[in-house]
């Protein structure tokens, strides 16, 4: 059964950087584009960033120059390196292997002074 696991997540000052890492079971990562989403309180879950094997790269405007994935697939790991973090950014943050029904549990984000 494949499960993903997020970790990083926590309270952080506007300005600040958080780390977020989703650790995936099986043998199998390599193969797949992974993705970070995240969902704030009463809005839609929307797409963050995603990575592909080749570790080309996506992101949503909303992040873009602030916001890095990356993955290590000898790890079975995908990160998402969260910069000049904003209160915008408060959510809930899923890993997910894209196409597939395959999430995490999420990890919450709360960005506040």
């Amino acid at each position: 059964q494949v499960q993903l696991v997020e970790s990083g997540g926590g309270l952080v000052q506007p300005g600040g950087s958080l780390r977020l890492s989703c650790v995936a079971s099986g043998n199998i990562f390599g193969i797949y584009v992974m993705g970070w989403y995240r969902q704030a309180p009463g809005k839609e879950r929307e797409l963050v960033a995603t990575i592909t094997t080749g570790h080309a790269t996506n992101y949503a405007n909303s992040v873009k120059g602030r916001f890095t994935i990356s993955r290590n697939n000898a790890k079975n790991t995908v990160y998402l390196q969260m910069n000049s973090l904003k209160p915008d950014d408060t959510a809930v943050y899923y890993c997910r292997k894209m196409n597939t029904d395959y999430w995490g549990q999420g990890t919450q984000v709360t960005v506040s002074s």
